[in-house]
């Protein structure tokens, strides 16, 4: 099935870029959210009161001063550090992310729409109008991020690159589709971790493709494996 034919309980979405590469966006919900805000609301009121310490001795100059700091700290803390590395320190802390809805890295624009807008979500008290918007749509988008088109994810671990067998690259019989391509360099990454036998085994259901069996399916794949990996060189 479909993950775009899923129930709205499922927070997965799926989206293929135009060179063929799947990615998929674990949604973050309300709950996880307000924890992140929490954390930035908390960073907030301590720079707040760092700014009021500072300023506080220099007259009126200071309290000018301190309204246009205030001013910046409220509306472009999130703003530049989404931008510096697609989340706030509460997001970052959270596991969470900032992006588009089509999966890129958030733009400035977009940031800036999404956290202006943070005055309307807030009506008409306590981020009602937001989490009322988070609730009636299925990628927990408040009006910030409907209007700015982004989403809110959890950041993937990064992970080590899998090395693959050792094996002589064979250009494959026939061409193959992204998710075949894909599915035989899953194979290859996971023989280190397979037994001789479940990795012929494994082989024998390709042997529409090879036309071998035995280890000499298994090598054969591992062939094609490192063809693939190799820029088809």
């Amino acid at each position: 099935m479909d993950r775009e034919t899923l129930p709205l309980t499922d927070t997965v979405r799926s989206h293929e870029t135009p060179e063929g590469i799947r990615l998929e966006l674990r949604l973050a919900g309300p709950v996880v959210r307000a924890c992140a805000w929490s954390i930035d609301m908390l960073i907030r009121v301590i720079l707040y009161g760092l700014v009021s310490g500072i300023f506080a001795f220099f007259g009126g100059v200071g309290t000018s001063m301190m309204l246009i700091m205030f001013f910046l700290i409220e509306w472009f803390y999130p703003v530049v550090f989404e931008l510096y590395n697609g989340a706030s320190p509460g997001k970052k802390a959270m596991g969470l992310v900032v992006i588009q809805d089509n999966g890129t890295p958030v733009t400035f624009a977009s940031s800036l729409i999404r956290n202006l807008l943070r005055a309307a979500d807030f009506l008409p008290f306590l981020y009602a109008a937001g989490l009322l918007s988070m609730l009636m749509n299925r990628n927990f988008q408040r009006l910030g991020d409907l209007a700015a088109g982004t989403l809110v994810v959890y950041r993937e671990a990064d992970q080590a690159r899998v090395k693959l067998a050792a094996a002589e690259g064979r250009r494959p019989p026939v061409d193959l589709s992204v998710d075949e391509q894909w599915e035989l360099i899953r194979f290859a990454e996971r023989c280190p971790q397979l037994s001789p036998e479940r990795q012929i085994e494994l082989a024998a259901s390709l042997y529409p493709l090879t036309g071998k069996r035995g280890p000499a399916a298994v090598n054969e794949i591992l062939g094609y494996a490192a063809w693939l990996t190799r820029g088809n060189r």
